[in-house]
């Protein structure tokens, strides 16, 4: 069995952006959304720009970068994107702790696949390597198959980020534990790999617990869509605090 490891909670802000693209006052505020969430706790901000601007912008990922600086220099900054789109620009000029590879299409509705090895390789290594040249961790969004996690270590990776929206799906069917040994074997390829783990997509107050400790290797969960739901009952602070409650419940 694999030890635990001491697992983030990253925030991804989209969700908050796309309430306030909705009108033209500023409001909801996605820096005040990060300043509440930071105090209390989280370890870091998550943002998706997608290239056209549905959610968050270009300005926020370039606020948000400041804002962390400057109040928040311990907080990690997650960009995630497709490198061959946008990504790279924000990389370039911001260098952020984290850039999280994500092979989705420029109008895609939401993130749904991996990358897949030896198919993505080579496009991805020069790329990779350009990151870490930087200073920026580069995590890759990976399908839970144990037999790729060698070839995201093969192009540089540092980590993979588990696509979680198959374990989401799954809860309360007759495949659910089928379908957690999956991740549980990927983040153990993983590990052996030389690779870390972090996890994101459909996670919530629900099922967070349960993934934690079937996959005791993930250093850090991205959680945007539940979290921002909860946070409309709840509010950010007491939906941050509830989360992180989870991630201590599932490594107690």
């Amino acid at each position: 069995m694999s030890s635990s490891v001491a697992t983030a909670l990253s925030v991804n802000l989209n969700k908050v952006a796309l309430v306030r693209n909705t009108r033209h006052l500023g409001i909801p505020s996605v820096l005040y959304a990060a300043s509440i969430c930071l105090d209390a706790g989280a370890h870091g901000i998550t943002v998706h720009p997608r290239p056209d601007e549905r959610h968050i912008r270009g300005q926020d990922v370039h606020d948000l970068s400041e804002l962390l600086a400057n109040d928040w220099p311990q907080a990690e900054f997650n960009i995630e994107g497709n490198p061959f789109h946008n990504l790279m620009d924000f990389v370039r000029e911001l260098r952020p702790t984290q850039a999280t590879f994500v092979p989705d299409s420029a109008d895609q509705f939401t993130s749904d696949h991996g990358w897949t090895f030896p198919d993505d390789a080579e496009r991805l290594r020069p790329l990779i390597s350009e990151c870490r040249a930087l200073g920026v961790r580069v995590s890759l969004f990976m399908d839970p198959d144990a037999d790729m996690m060698a070839g995201a270590k093969s192009v540089g990776a540092d980590r993979v980020e588990l696509y979680t929206e198959g374990y989401a799906a799954s809860r309360g069917t007759s495949r659910a534990d089928a379908v957690l040994k999956l991740y549980a074997d990927a983040a153990r390829a993983a590990v052996e790999a030389g690779l870390e783990v972090n996890a994101g997509h459909d996670l919530s107050r629900d099922n967070l617990g349960e993934f934690l400790k079937a996959v005791p290797e993930v250093r850090e969960v991205s959680i945007g869509h539940a979290f921002i739901a909860d946070s409309l009952e709840l509010g950010y602070a007491a939906t941050t605090r509830d989360y992180l409650r989870c991630i201590r419940e599932a490594r107690a």
